[in-house]
């Protein structure tokens, strides 16, 4: 545990950090799956609708260092090719 004061106040503000980012992440990945089930329910409409929802939640997550860029990059491009494969 931590023995200065400094120290103590590092691990109140770490440990509140932490749970605001796990907060953020697990926002962003509601946003991906809101798409997945528009997809799966065969709703291309619904799907294009919840796609443009979720891309700047995920452009935005980057900026704050929840997710990296190219793993953003990535979900982003698998979402939307699922999203055009369904015409």
């Amino acid at each position: 545990m931590a023995n200065s004061a400094g120290s103590r106040k590092r691990a109140r503000q770490a440990e509140k950090r932490r749970q605001h980012n796990a907060s953020l992440r697990s926002m962003v990945r509601t946003y991906v799956k809101k798409v997945l089930k528009a997809i799966a329910a065969g709703d291309k409409a619904a799907a294009q609708a919840a796609f443009v929802e979720a891309q700047p939640k995920l452009d935005s997550s980057v900026n704050k260092g929840i997710f990296k860029k190219n793993k953003v990059a990535r979900v982003k491009s698998r979402l939307n090719a699922k999203v055009k494969a369904m015409a």
